[in-house]
């Protein structure tokens, strides 16, 4: 998968941070009310080394209904978020208050000094690819999801956040495997089935 996906998504992230028009189009309504996907701040408690990532990854997949599939699914962001560092921990639940309080310029600065003393801290580049997105960054934001699914392939997060940023951008056909590779890690993530109906009913009716 991560093959595929360097020679495919990787590049349109980076050609579409280079070449973003100094004024984007106005989003539709159902765009500016867009979020990317984040965890739910009640996760379970996941002790190292019992819970196997590729193990919750494969059950993902097979999730006879969304409850079972949300449930993986939590599990899953618990792992991601985990880290054995208190210093990581701390700043994280700042830049929690941070956002919470609106104040997202502090929140990239609080990222950005995780990312400094723990670069492979995945969720240290996600948290501030949605923030960026929240500030209409998509340079940014794009830049982040790179060292995101550079890391983590399989982050459903992440390639929805690519999804939604292409869309806005007005690049449909990337959009569209965006949101299909992320339903190939989940295939039940929330509201991304409809939006690749919507997709594939546009981008696949026109000579592209």
């Amino acid at each position: 998968m991560s093959t595929r996906l360097g020679a495919t998504l990787l590049p349109a992230i980076l050609a579409a941070a280079v070449a973003l028009p100094a004024v984007l189009p106005a989003p539709t309504w159902a765009q500016s009310n867009r979020r990317f996907l984040e965890p739910p701040s009640n996760l379970p408690r996941i002790q190292n080394g019992v819970v196997n990532l590729d193990r919750l990854f494969e059950a993902l997949k097979v999730a006879p209904d969304n409850e079972s599939a949300k449930y993986v699914e939590n599990r899953i962001w618990a792992m991601w978020i985990a880290t054995d560092s208190d210093t990581t921990t701390l700043l994280m639940s700042r830049v929690k208050s941070a956002v919470d309080s609106k104040d997202l310029d502090l929140g990239i600065k609080l990222l950005t000094a995780i990312i400094d003393i723990k670069p492979d801290y995945v969720e240290a580049w996600n948290r501030r690819a949605t923030i960026y997105y929240q500030k209409k960054d998509f340079n940014n934001s794009l830049a982040d999801i790179h060292q995101v699914l550079k890391r983590e392939p399989r982050h459903f997060g992440a390639l929805s956040g690519l999804g939604m940023i292409m869309q806005e951008l007005g690049d449909d056909k990337h959009a569209l495997e965006a949101f299909r590779r992320a339903l190939a890690v989940h295939p039940r993530l929330e509201h991304i089935p409809d939006l690749v109906k919507q997709l594939t009913e546009k981008v696949e009716g026109r000579d592209i």
